[in-house]
């Protein structure tokens, strides 16, 4: 097998990881470059190559895989930057963006409705009408249709998404209104929504359709341009794009429905945690369940991503929200469930007018970056606030790539703690105590929510800036394990190495478990199925080494609001026994999620899915070579800052350097070349045989904390 490669592009840096025959994982990190995202890449890929001995080209020629996940199509949608898109809609529900689906957070207070993703005056109504069950109760007007379509056009729209009532049980009108956006606006990208995301609710339905047409001309050009730099610098083989459903597709296919680009880099965290986890956890002294529940988290330098592994299987969810519930879009397909926040390692420090102090959601992003980055930014970042606790190596950050201005983090800090009354440690003590606390209400959030006890979980941590404080927010939580890997800085770029080529494909057939009518149900499992199949086919050109069918129903019990997916025993139903396996499993899953189920209550059926899978060759998951020279010994000591204790002279160690088994107590510092694991007073990290960094948060201190702590013992 040739070399592997992925890359994620973030808002701060982009992540490229490599991997060669012996499945050994070669790391490079560069500023995220947001006019031409192939010069970031490229940058960090030079970088390897030269340690490969190899030119840039002669590593894209000897490439047998290149996964790319973005955060391109997400940006645009904050950004507002999408393609300026029409909203056609059957005629009398004009405002389906507008009134949603109803609730708010407060009960008790008025609140308007934000504006809808397409504003009414690029909204059309069509004139036709689809029943329940499927029948045409007013044909298509195409005249009508015809005419809104050059209205659009001249308008300036520069898309069309097409969501008409009860597309999912007829589609003939809206196959109908894109034959004619093809013939009278030849060239214009247009979604229609029964394809994209065949579901009964109206509002996510329409959501997902026109976030997903605005996205075309974005990801198109931007794709096109990506994969056109690639194949011209030397680029040979297999050209992959992350998806928000944990897998890859190929370019065109993402071109096809960009929506599932939304949060795809993310999305490869619990893919990695996964591999990582499994391998790791079941060899230690206090290791959870097999397979592993984990939880993911990912501080990278603008957000913090979170998310959960169960049962060996990656959670996913429909309730993916862009600018938060309420107040923002909601892309309305299933992903895999990751909650964002705006606690990375560039997030801004600030007071409001209360003199309460805040983190984020503002980044410094990659330009200007942290003060300390020396590229002038001057609000105070966790970044910043690391360095100035003693965390950061500002002499070998990104392993002697950029160094670090403590002067300048020291100004950007002054006015602040001036505010507070504290000394600049302190107010940077306080400054990444909030962000922990911010990232611990979101992880609640995400477990609790899903019947799961955190305290019963072990963390997975990735991301540069995971390590600053992933033992404060687990011991917070009540957790005792963190696997920290050695790549933790590239944690989802990693999790791109080993992710197949997953797509799902669904029919909306009602059905209820007390009169079930397999025959019909059996039909839409066969449709989706030859979906999945044509899918699986058009995979021929790509190297696979075997292919899967997994089949599921979005149920509920009756007259409940929300469904919760669950796995059929089969690919058809034959007997009663396999009807009654699926309410067993909805039982099961409902008792878990909420603590309560109803035995004996039928079930109410909506969608029937088939997830295809092409499982991709992938590297193994090998420990790094042990350095030649690999010592036992800090490599230095220098102060640090830590809440509760003060200052300490903390050990500091080269993660290369150190042989398997190696145990540090904290207080110590260990520098990777992409990310730094603090060690705190009270915990201690051994090295795991691959080379990664297992904190037992709550360890007995082996020596009394003092000049001596922070000594190796192997």
């Amino acid at each position: 097998m040739g070399y592997r490669i992925s890359v994620d592009t973030g808002g701060t840096f982009t992540d490229v990881v490599v991997a060669d025959d012996d499945g050994e994982l070669h790391i490079a990190k560069a500023l995220t470059t947001y006019e031409r995202a192939f010069e970031g890449i490229a940058a960090a890929l030079a970088d390897v190559a030269a340690s490969l001995g190899l030119q840039l080209a002669e590593l894209l020629a000897r490439t047998d895989g290149f996964t790319y996940g973005t955060t391109r199509s997400t940006n645009a949608i904050v950004e507002r930057k999408t393609a300026r898109t029409a909203f056609f809609t059957t005629e009398g529900f004009p405002d389906i963006l507008l009134l949603r689906e109803g609730g708010k957070l407060d009960p008790f207070r008025q609140m308007a409705f934000p504006p809808p993703y397409v504003p009414r005056h690029l909204t059309w109504e069509i004139r036709e009408r689809m029943d329940s069950d499927g029948s045409a109760f007013r044909g298509l007007d195409e005249a009508a249709a015809v005419a809104s379509i050059r209205a659009a056009v001249a308008a300036g729209c520069e898309a069309i998404g097409v969501c008409l009532l009860w597309s999912t049980v007829n589609s003939a009108h809206e196959l109908r209104v894109g034959a004619l956006i093809a013939e009278h606006a030849p060239g214009l990208p247009f979604t229609l929504s029964h394809q994209l995301n065949p579901i009964v609710r109206e509002y996510r339905r329409a959501s997902s359709t026109v976030i997903d047409a605005s996205l075309k001309p974005v990801m198109q050009a931007f794709l096109e341009e990506l994969e056109r730099d690639l194949r011209a610098a030397g680029l040979a083989g297999d050209l992959f794009i992350s998806t928000s459903f944990g897998g890859a597709w190929r370019p065109r296919e993402v071109v096809e429905r960009p929506i599932y680009s939304v949060g795809s880099g993310p999305s490869m965290a619990p893919v990695a945690a996964l591999t990582y986890g499994t391998v790791e956890l079941a060899d230690h002294t206090v290791a959870p369940p097999t397979p592993p529940d984990l939880l993911v988290c990912d501080t990278g330098g603008t957000t913090f991503d979170v998310g959960l592994v169960s049962g060996g299987e990656v959670h996913y969810t429909s309730e993916t929200w862009l600018g938060g519930r309420f107040t923002g879009h909601i892309t309305g397909t299933r992903a895999v469930d990751v909650k964002s926040i705006g606690a990375g390692g560039g997030s801004i420090a600030w007071i409001d007018a209360g003199g309460l102090v805040h983190v984020g959601p503002e980044s410094a992003g990659a330009d200007p970056g942290p003060a300390c980055y020396g590229r002038g930014g001057t609000q105070p970042t966790i970044t910043d606030a690391a360095l100035l606790l003693g965390y950061l190596d500002g002499s070998n950050f990104l392993g002697g790539r950029l160094t670090l201005d403590r002067d300048a983090a020291e100004r950007a800090f002054a006015p602040l703690a001036q505010q507070l009354g504290m000394t600049v440690e302190e107010a940077a003590d306080a400054s990444l105590t909030i962000a922990s606390e911010n990232i611990v209400g979101a992880i609640r959030e995400i477990t609790i929510s899903q019947g799961i006890d955190p305290r019963e979980v072990a963390i997975v941590a990735g991301g540069g800036a995971s390590g600053l404080n992933i033992v404060k927010i687990a011991r917070e939580l009540g957790v005792r394990q963190v696997l920290l890997p050695s790549t933790a800085g590239a944690l989802s770029a990693c999790g791109a190495l080993y992710a197949d080529v997953i797509s799902e494909f669904a029919v909306s057939r009602y059905a209820e478990t007390r009169s079930f009518d397999a025959d019909d149900v059996n039909e839409a499992l066969a449709t989706a199925e030859a979906q999945a199949d044509a899918f699986l086919a058009d995979l021929s050109g790509v190297r696979t080494v075997a292919t899967r069918k997994e089949f599921f129903v979005e149920a509920r019990y009756r007259q409940q609001v929300w469904e919760l997916n669950v796995a059929l025993p089969g690919d058809r139903f034959r007997t009663r026994a396999d009807v009654t396996a699926v309410e067993d499993a909805f039982h099961a899953t409902h008792r878990r999620i909420f603590a309560v189920d109803e035995p004996g209550q039928y079930l109410e059926c909506l969608v029937w899915k088939v997830r295809a899978t092409a499982e991709l060759a992938k590297p193994s998951v090998a420990g790094r070579p042990l350095a030649p020279d690999a010592d036992e010994a800090p490599v230095e000591r220098q102060p640090a800052y830590f809440r509760g204790v003060g200052h300490v002279d903390a050990a500091r160690y080269d993660g290369a350097l150190l042989p398997r088994g190696a145990t540090v107590d904290g207080p110590a510092v260990i520098r990777e070349p992409t990310t730094t694991v603090v060690v705190y007073p009270g915990s201690r990290a051994t090295v795991t045989a691959s080379g990664n960094y297992m904190i037992d948060t709550a360890a007995e201190a082996v020596q009394p904390l003092g000049a001596e702590k922070g000594e190796v013992t192997v």
